[in-house]
C-alpha cells in the first residue's frame, strides 16, 4: 500500500497502473486516508540517521539503502567493529599523512601493525605506537604508611628513581620508587613541612615549613648543606631556578610574610649566601606571596599574591630585579605557572578567571579564561547560576597547545593557549581538586586528584577519562588526596594523602613492593633534637649529627620493630648477622596503661673479626675527645654555642583514635644508644642515597632550556629597561581581630632594587631630609653606598598628589567635635547600630572591603551601646585612610577595663553619624534631658542653626534604649531630622539669636572652646594642661635649634618624596605637634607622646632600618619622650647632651642583633614573654590578696596618699597597659607590678596591716628571672619609713602606662632573706619564658 501511494503521486505513476489491484485494496485506502503520499520517503529519511546515531557508519553523513559493510542499513556492532588494516595503509600513516584512520575507528591499528609499519619505514607516529588507552594498565603497586599526619608535599629526583615525601609530622622521607623502601629520614623541620623542591642536578634537596626555616639538604649523603632563615612567617613555595650559567645559581621562595627571596648558592662547592636579595611587596596588611613559578629558561620568576597582584622578576642581571607588576586580577592569585617551552604563563584567582599571559610589544598582553563558560549546548543548573565560580590550580599540557584549570565545582576545564576557546569540560570528581599533573613527555595525558580521594587519568586529546583509582582506606573511610607527581620517565605517579599514606602507581609487576612492610618508620624519627644558633640539630639522645647516626630499626607505627626479613631493608643493614637484626627491647607503659615492648637502642655487638689500623686510629681519636669532656667541656670547644633544649616535633596529625603515642613515644625512656664500629660509621657515612645526574645526561637536556634562556635574555634586552630603585610597598604588622594592633614601628626590609615594567609603575623616592634612608643602597657584591642625583626624581602632577594625601580629619590641627578623631587613652561610648550604618555605607558606595566575619557583633556578644577605651591606634594606607583601632571594653560600673577587646576600622564619611563619642560629651548630653517643644540650637559648618525636639523614638526598634538619634526634631526652616542627645546645646539666655526664620548664627571662637573636651584630673600628671604643653612648647624650640632636630622641623616635601604617603598613613613631625599644643589639641599626656613616637615610627617605615635619619629619629622622639616623662625637667637641651652617651653606647651594643635574648644561659624569645605576663596577672588578678591593689587608691577616702607616694600603681593601669601592647619588655611589667609592692609598704608602716603583707604571697608569683624583689617583712622596719625619699629610680615606657602616670617615686622593697617562696608554678612559668 505503501508503495502504490508513492508511485501514485511520484513520476512513476504508470507503474502503478501495472500493479495489479488487490480485494483490500480499497478497504486499506479507506482505512488510512491519514497516510500522505510521501510516507514512505519520510520513513526511509528517518532510518538513516537513527542507526547512524547508534552505529557510526565509516562516511558520516552518507545515507544509502543499498550501502554495504559500514554504510548498511543492516550492519550491527558486532560486523562493524572488525576492521583489516593492510601493511601498505599502516605504512601511509606515518607522521600524520593520509589516509587518517577515522575518529570514531572502534579498534586502530594492532601494536603489531604499528610496529611493522615502524620497520619498513623507520618511523611510527606515538599517538598509534603508544595510545592513550595503554595507560589503563597502570596500577596501584602499594599504599605505605610513612607518616603520622597529612602528607602535602611529593616529589620525584630527576632520575624518577626516589620519591621525596615532606608531611606535617616535621619529617621529609626518602624511599625507592622501584620497591618502595625507606632510604632515610631527614630530621630538623620543627613545623610542618610546606614545599619541597630539587635541583637540576639532583644534588639538593631544598624543604620548607611553617617554622620559617628553609633547609637544604646533600641527596648524596643525606648531610643539612645550608639552613636559611629570613622569612618572618611561614614560607608558601620554593624553587630551584633551572637556569645554569656558570656555577651561579639561584633558589627562591615565597612566604606568608608578603616577601619574595633569592637565595644565591655555588653548584661546584653547594654554598649557600645567608643574606638574600628580599622584595617586601606587603603594599597593604596581610597580604601574601602565595605561589610561584619559574619560566623554563629559568631567568624569569612569576610570583601571585593575595593582594591580587602578579609580580615578574629577572634574574639575569647582577642581582634579581622586579620586571613588572600586573593587577589584572581582582581576588587573590592562588596559582601560577609557566609554560613548558616559552615565556607565557598562566595564572589562576579566586575571581572566577583564569589568564594566559605573553609578553609582546614590551608589555604583557593577557587572555582571560572565564570559569563560566560552557560548552556548546550545555545545560545550565540552578546551582551553576548562583554559585561564584573560583580556581583553585592550573597547568599546561606538555606541548604547550592547552591549559588546564581546576574550578570550585569540582570540574575541570581544557582551554586551546593560542585563542582560549574551552575544549573539553572533564567531570568525575566529587570535591575540590588542588593537584593538576601533566605527563612529563605525553601531552594528552593529564593526571588529577581532590580531597574526594579520586586520582584520575585524562585523555586532553579527546577530553575522556583514561583509569580510576579510590584511595578507599579499609577501616578509615577514603583519604583526601594531597599532592601527586610522574617520575621522568613517566612510569610511575606518587600520591600522597591525608592519613600520612604514599601511594606508588605505575606499569608492570607489583611484585617487588610486596616485600616491604604496610607500615614503615624508624626507630629514630621521634627522636628530641637539640638546636645550636645557626638552627642546625643534632640528635639528643646520642648528641650525633641526624645523618651521621648508625642505621635505624625499622618499626610499625606504634613503635613495634619489624620482623628481621624486614629489617634488611634498611640501608647499611643489608648484609648484618641475624642477631644483629633483632633490636633491643624495653618495657613502658602506652597510654591506655599496657605494659608494651618499644626498641631502645642499637644492640651491642662484638666485633670478632681482625680490626684494621683505621679503626684503631679512630678509636684513639675518640678516646682523646672523651678525655675533652671530662675534663669539663660538655659542649665541645669547637661548638661553645649549642643550646641543649630539647625540641621534638610538635604532636600534630595523630590518625587513630586508639593510637594515642605509638612510634612517638620510643625516645621518652630510652637510654643512650651504642655507637656502631668505627667500620660500620666509615662505611655508613660513604653511602650514596640518591645518585647525582650524569654530566652527560645532563648536557643532552640543557640544549632546550639554553634556547629558552637566550630568548629570555632577548626579551629582557629588547625591553628596554630603566631599572631604578623603588620603594613601593612597605612592611606591616598583619591587622586581624585575634592579633591586634602592633603600636611598635614596623621594620623596613633591606632596600632593594626594582623594576616595573607594562604595569602601573611606583615612582622612585629620592633626596634628603626625612627619605635619606630611601636614597642608600646597599650592592650585595661591593658594599658600597650610592645616593642618586635628585634630577632623576620623578615629578608628581598637583591633582595627583592631592589624591595622595591623608584626608583633613586626620591632619587636623585644631581640635573640633566633629569629626571625632579619636586619642590614645580616650574613654567612648561605642554604638553598635552606629557602626553597622556605617559598615552599609561602605557596601553601597564600595569604598573598600569588608570581611563580615571579623564585624565586632559577630566575635563578641555587644550591646546596643558599649564603653570603650582606646589602647590602640593605627593607620592605613590606601583609598580611603582607615583609622584602626582596638577598644576594651569597659565595666559599666566600676569603670574598670574588663579582659574583652575588639578591633574595627573606619573613616570620615559625608552623611554618616559619628558612632564613637566621647564619654564625658555622652555623659553630659544624658543629663539635659531633652524634653518634647525644648528649643536648641546645633553646630553645622561652623555656624549654629536652631530647632526644637518633637519628640523621642528609638532609632531602631531592636535598640530601644539606645540614646543614637533617638530624637525627632524639627528645624526652624520646617525640616524634620533625627538627632542624637549629644549633637544638640541648649540656647544661653544671652545667645544672639539669627534674623531671619530659619536662618543660623556663626559660632564664637570660645562657643567653640567651651564645647571641647575638659581634661579630667591626672590626665597631664601632676602639671594642669596649659602648664604642660607650654613647657613641652619651649621644649620643642630648644630641640629644633639643634642640628639633629632640623629634619623634623617641618612636614615631608611631597614634592621631592612622592610616594611618602604611599607609605605613611599619618603624617607628622616637630612642627605639627608643636602647632597642636599651642591650640591644646590633645586631651591627655598620652596621646601627646604616642604621636611623638610616631615620627621614629615614620622614619623607620619609609627608611631603612639602620639609616642615619632613622637612628636621628630615634634620637630625637627618645629625647622628647624622656623630657615629657619628667615633669620636673625645663632644659630639654641639657637632657640631650646627658643621653648622648646612653645613644652611642646602644649603637655599640647593637653590632650584631638577634631576634633571641639570652637570660642564665636560657634562649628567650623577645615575642614570646606578652602571654606569659598576661597569665600571671591573671593569677594576681584571682587572688584574694590583689583585692586592694585591683583599682587606683581613692583619693577621698586616703587624701594624704598623693603626699607620700609621688607616682600611683595598680593592678588595672597594668592590665591595661598590658592589653595596649605597650610594654616593650617584661622587665617595664616586672617594675610596674613591684612599684605597687612599694607603694603599699610606704604607705603603710603598720607591719601587721593586712594591706602590707598581701604583696608578699602576690611578690613570689613573679619569677626570679625578671629581676623582681622579694619581700622581707623583717628588713623593712629599718626602711619603711624612708622608703619613699630613698630609693632607687624605675623607670617607665612613655605615654603607655595610663593617665595618672608620668613621674615615678623612688621607693626600692628592702633586701630579702628568703621571706618570699617560689612554687612549682612559678619555675614552670620561668622555664616557658
Amino acid at each position: 500500500y505503501l508503495i502504490a501511494r508513492f508511485l501514485q503521486s511520484g513520476p512513476c505513476q504508470k507503474s502503478a497502473l501495472v500493479r495489479p489491484k488487490v480485494a483490500c485494496e480499497c478497504r486499506c485506502v479507506l482505512l488510512n486516508q491519514h497516510i500522505p503520499a510521501d510516507y514512505l520517503l519520510r520513513v526511509c529519511e528517518q532510518i538513516g540517521p537513527l542507526i547512524d546515531k547508534h552505529i557510526p557508519p565509516s562516511v558520516p553523513g552518507v545515507h544509502s539503502l543499498l550501502g554495504t559493510g559500514q554504510q548498511s542499513l543492516l550492519r550491527t556492532a558486532k560486523s562493524s567493529s572488525h576492521a583489516v588494516w593492510s601493511g601498505s595503509a599502516v605504512v601511509a600513516l606515518h607522521r600524520g599523512r593520509p589516509p587518517e584512520p577515522p575518529l570514531n575507528c572502534a579498534k586502530p591499528p594492532t601494536i603489531v601493525s604499528i610496529m611493522g609499519a615502524r620497520q619498513k619505514t623507520g618511523v611510527a607516529r606515538f599517538g598509534h605506537a603508544f595510545p592513550s588507552l595503554t595507560y589503563q594498565h597502570m596500577k596501584m603497586h602499594r599504599r605505605i604508611l610513612g607518616h603520622l599526619s597529612s602528607v602535602y608535599c611529593v616529589a620525584f629526583d630527576r632520575t624518577g628513581h626516589r620519591i621525596f615525601t615532606g608531611s606535617d609530622d616535621c619529617l621529609v622521607k626518602i624511599w625507592a620508587t622501584d620497591d618502595g623502601r625507606l632510604l632515610a629520614t631527614l630530621r630538623g623541620h620543627a613545623a610542618e613541612i610546606s614545599d619541597m623542591t630539587v635541583n637540576f642536578e639532583n644534588t639538593l634537596l631544598a624543604s620548607t615549613s611553617c617554622d620559617k626555616v628553609i633547609r637544604v639538604w646533600c641527596l648524596r649523603t643525606c648531610a643539612p648543606v645550608a639552613v636559611l632563615q629570613g622569612h618572618t612567617a611561614s614560607i608558601t613555595s620554593i624553587q630551584f631556578s633551572p637556569s645554569a650559567l656558570g656555577s651561579s645559581r639561584y633558589l627562591a621562595t615565597t612566604g606568608a610574610d608578603g616577601m619574595v627571596c633569592f637565595w644565591q648558592w655555588n653548584s661546584l662547592n653547594m654554598k649557600f649566601d645567608d643574606q638574600p636579595v628580599k622584595f617586601m611587596e606587603r603594599s597593604r596588611p596581610g597580604v601574601q606571596i602565595s605561589c610561584s613559578s619559574f619560566s623554563s629558561g629559568g631567568l624569569f620568576l612569576a610570583t601571585g599574591g593575595t593582594d591580587h597582584m602578579i609580580r615578574v622578576y629577572y634574574l639575569g642581571t647582577e642581582t634579581p630585579v622586579k620586571f613588572s607588576d600586573l593587577d589584572s586580577h581582582t581576588d587573590k592569585v592562588v596559582a601560577i605557572q609557566f609554560c613548558n617551552n616559552t615565556d607565557g604563563f598562566v595564572s589562576g584567582s579566586r575571581d572566577g578567571t583564569a589568564r594566559i599571559w605573553h609578553y609582546q610589544q614590551q608589555e604583557w598582553k593577557s587572555t582571560v579564561l572565564d570559569m563560566t563558560t560552557r560548552l556548546p549546548g550545555a545545560v545550565i543548573s540552578g546551582d551553576d547560576k548562583s554559585t561564584k565560580l573560583v580556581v583553585t590550580m592550573v597547568t599546561w599540557d606538555r606541548c604547550d597547545r592547552s591549559i588546564i584549570t581546576a574550578v570550585s565545582n569540582c570540574i575541570l576545564k581544557v582551554w586551546n593557549s593560542a585563542n582560549g576557546q574551552l575544549l573539553h569540560v572533564l567531570s568525575g570528581h566529587d570535591d575540590e581538586v588542588f593537584v593538576l599533573e601533566a605527563h612529563p613527555f605525553d601531552s594528552r595525558i593529564l593526571l588529577s586528584a581532590g580531597h574526594d580521594g579520586n586520582i584520575y587519568i585524562w585523555d586532553l586529546s579527546k577530553g575522556l577519562k583514561i583509569r580510576n583509582f579510590f584511595n578507599m582506606i579499609e577501616g578509615q573511610g577514603h583519604g583526601a588526596v594531597f599532592d601527586c607527581k610522574f617520575s621522568v620517565d613517566g612510569q610511575h605517579f606518587a600520591c600522597t594523602d591525608s592519613h600520612g599514606h604514599l601511594l606508588i602507581f605505575g606499569f608492570g609487576c607489583s611484585q617487588p613492593y610486596e616485600k616491604i612492610p604496610d607500615q614503615m618508620f624508624y626507630h629514630t624519627d621521634f627522636r628530641p633534637l637539640i638546636r645550636d644558633s645557626n638552627n642546625f640539630v643534632l640528635d639528643e639522645q646520642t648528641q650525633q649529627a641526624p645523618h651521621l647516626m648508625p642505621p635505624p630499626f625499622l618499626v610499625d607505627v606504634d613503635g613495634n620493630p619489624h620482623p628481621p626479613r624486614y629489617q634488611r631493608l634498611v640501608p647499611g643493614r643489608e648484609n648484618c648477622k641475624e642477631e644483629q637484626l633483632v633490636p633491643q627491647l624495653g618495657y613502658m607503659a602506652n597510654g591506655d596503661g599496657e605494659v608494651v615492648e618499644q626498641v631502645i637502642g642499637q644492640q651491642t655487638t662484638d666485633e670478632s673479626q681482625e680490626e684494621s689500623p683505621l679503626d684503631d686510629l679512630i678509636r684513639q681519636l675518640q678516646h682523646q675527645q672523651d678525655e675533652r669532656l671530662d675534663s669539663g667541656n660538655p659542649t665541645g670547644e669547637n661548638n661553645p654555642q649549642l643550646t641543649f633544649g630539647p625540641l621534638s616535633p610538635p604532636n600534630v596529625g595523630l590518625r587513630r583514635s586508639g593510637q594515642v603515642e605509638g612510634v612517638r613515644q620510643m625516645h621518652n625512656n630510652a637510654p643512650r644508644s651504642q655507637i656502631a664500629t668505627e667500620r660500620d660509621l666509615l662505611a655508613w657515612s660513604r653511602r650514596v642515597v640518591v645518585n647525582e645526574v650524569q654530566s652527560g645526561i645532563f648536557r643532552y637536556n640543557w640544549p632546550s632550556s639554553a634556547i629558552s634562556l637566550n630568548y629570555e635574555f632577548s626579551v629582557y634586552s629588547l625591553s628596554c629597561l630603566n631599572i631604578f630603585y623603588s620603594d613601593s610597598s612597605s612592611e606591616y604588622s598583619d591587622w586581624t581581630a585575634d592579633a591586634g594592633i602592633n603600636l611598635q614601628p614596623p621594620k623596613r626590609p633591606t632596600r632593594r632594587p626594582a623594576r616595573v615594567a607594562g604595569s602601573s609603575s611606583s615612582e622612585d623616592e629620592e633626596g634628603t631630609g626625612q627619605g635619606e634612608g630611601e636614597a642608600e643602597r646597599t650592592s650585595k657584591r661591593t658594599k658600597k653606598k650610592k645616593k642618586p642625583k635628585q634630577t632623576k626624581q620623578r615629578s608628581v602632577p598637583a591633582g595627583d598628589l592631592e589624591e595622595l594625601l591623608p584626608p583633613s580629619w586626620i591632619m587636623e590641627t585644631i581640635p573640633r567635635r566633629s569629626p571625632f578623631v579619636p586619642q590614645m587613652g580616650d574613654e567612648l561610648i561605642y554604638f553598635r547600630q552606629g557602626h553597622q550604618a556605617y559598615v552599609r555605607a561602605v557596601c553601597r558606595a564600595k569604598a573598600y572591603s569588608i570581611n563580615p566575619q571579623k564585624h565586632p557583633w559577630n566575635r563578641l556578644n555587644l550591646r546596643d551601646q558599649e564603653s570603650v577605651k582606646v589602647v590602640g591606634i593605627k593607620y592605613e594606607v590606601g583609598q580611603p585612610t582607615l583609622c584602626c583601632l582596638k577598644l576594651a571594653l569597659l565595666d559599666p560600673t566600676s569603670g574598670k577595663m574588663t579582659n574583652e577587646s575588639f578591633n574595627l576600622k573606619y573613616h570620615d564619611m559625608p552623611d554618616v553619624i559619628d558612632f564613637l563619642v566621647l564619654q564625658q560629651f555622652y555623659n553630659e548630653a544624658k543629663e539635659r534631658n531633652w524634653q518634647p517643644g525644648q528649643h536648641f540650637r546645633s553646630i553645622i559648618d561652623d555656624a549654629w542653626w536652631f530647632g526644637s525636639v518633637e519628640c523621642q523614638e528609638p532609632f531602631q526598634s531592636e535598640y530601644p534604649d539606645s540614646l543614637f538619634q533617638c530624637y525627632i526634631v524639627r528645624w526652624d526652616n520646617g525640616e524634620r531630622e533625627k538627632m542624637s542627645p549629644w549633637d544638640i546645646e541648649p540656647i544661653p539666655e544671652e545667645a544672639p539669636l539669627p534674623d531671619d526664620e530659619g536662618g543660623s548664627v556663626p559660632v564664637t571662637e570660645d562657643e567653640l572652646q567651651s564645647l571641647l573636651y575638659t581634661p579630667q584630673e591626672g590626665e597631664w600628671g601632676l602639671q594642669t594642661r596649659d602648664d604642660e604643653c607650654e613647657r613641652v612648647i619651649t621644649a620643642i624650640d630648644q630641640l629644633l635649634t639643634l642640628d639633629v632636630a632640623k629634619a623634623f622641623s617641618c612636614p615631608v616635601d611631597l614634592r621631592e618624596y612622592p610616594l611618602y604617603c604611599t607609605v605613611v598613613a599619618y603624617l607628622t613631625d616637630l612642627g605639627t605637634i608643636r602647632t597642636r599644643l599651642v591650640h591644646r589639641f590633645y586631651r591627655r599626656i598620652s596621646a601627646l607622646m604616642w604621636e611623638v613616637r610616631y615620627i621614629e615610627h615614620n622614619a623607620r617605615t619609609f627608611n631603612e632600618p639602620q639609616s642615619p635619619i632613622v637612628k636621628t629619629a630615634k634620637t630625637v622622639s627618645s629625647v622628647l619622650l624622656r623630657f615629657i616623662r619628667d615633669q620636673t625637667c625645663t632644659d630639654i637641651l641639657d637632657l640631650y647632651n646627658k643621653m648622648k652617651s646612653e645613644f652611642s653606647s646602644a649603637e655599640e651594643e647593637e653590632v650584631s642583633p638577634s631576634p633571641k635574648s639570652v637570660f642564665r644561659g636560657v634562649v628567650l624569645d623577645i615575642n614570646a614573654w606578652h602571654g606569659q605576663c598576661k597569665e600571671l596577672l591573671r593569677r594576681m588578678m584571682a587572688s584574694s590578696d590583689s583585692e586592694p591593689f585591683r583599682q587606683p587608691v581613692d583619693l577621698f577616702a586616703y587624701p594624704d596618699y598623693r603626699d607620700i607616694i609621688d607616682t600611683p600603681m595598680d593592678l588595672g593601669t597594668v592590665s591595661e597597659t598590658l592589653m595596649g601592647e605597650n610594654y616593650e619588655n617584661p622587665m617595664e611589667f616586672a617594675k610596674d607590678v613591684r612599684l605597687i609592692f612599694s607603694n603599699s609598704k610606704a604607705y603603710t608602716p603598720n607591719k601587721k596591716s593586712q594591706v602590707r603583707s598581701k604583696p608578699i604571697f602576690l611578690c613570689s608569683l613573679l619569677s626570679p628571672d625578671l629581676n623582681v624583689a622579694q619581700v622581707d617583712e623583717d628588713s623593712q622596719q629599718s626602711s619603711s619609713s624612708s622608703s619613699s625619699s630613698s630609693s632607687s629610680s624605675l623607670s617607665f615606657s612613655a605615654e603607655q602606662a595610663g593617665a595618672n602616670r608620668v613621674t615615678r617615686s623612688r621607693v626600692t622593697p628592702g633586701k630579702s632573706s628568703g621571706a618570699c617562696s617560689y612554687t612549682q608554678t612559678n619555675i614552670h612559668y620561668l622555664s616557658k619564658v
